[in-house]
């Protein structure tokens, strides 16, 4: 399990939940140089995880989104291994 990074005004770094067990905690990766997040465009995706956020080991949650069906629902944000962001363009 990672923890979030924090910078010096204690604001914690996104962390997400791996793709492939649902229960690690994944920092969420940026280039440094263009300040974009990694992603990994998929077509299909599975549902390994929590129907809440997880917290990491210093009560940091995960991200959550809403879900695109409802608007309403929390659906909890998954990554690869790599920290790089589950995403799916169409």
């Amino acid at each position: 399990m990672s923890n979030a990074s924090k910078d010096d005004n204690s604001v914690s770094s996104l962390i997400g939940v791996l793709n492939t067990d649902g229960a690690t905690i994944v920092c969420v990766k940026a280039d440094p140089i263009s300040h974009r997040l990694e992603v990994s465009d998929g077509t299909s995706g599975s549902d390994n995880g929590p129907a809440n956020a997880l917290k990491d080991g210093n009560d940091v949650s995960t991200l959550i989104a809403v879900s695109s069906a409802d608007g309403i629902t929390p659906v909890v944000v998954y990554t690869d291994a790599n920290g790089k962001l589950l995403i799916q363009t169409t």
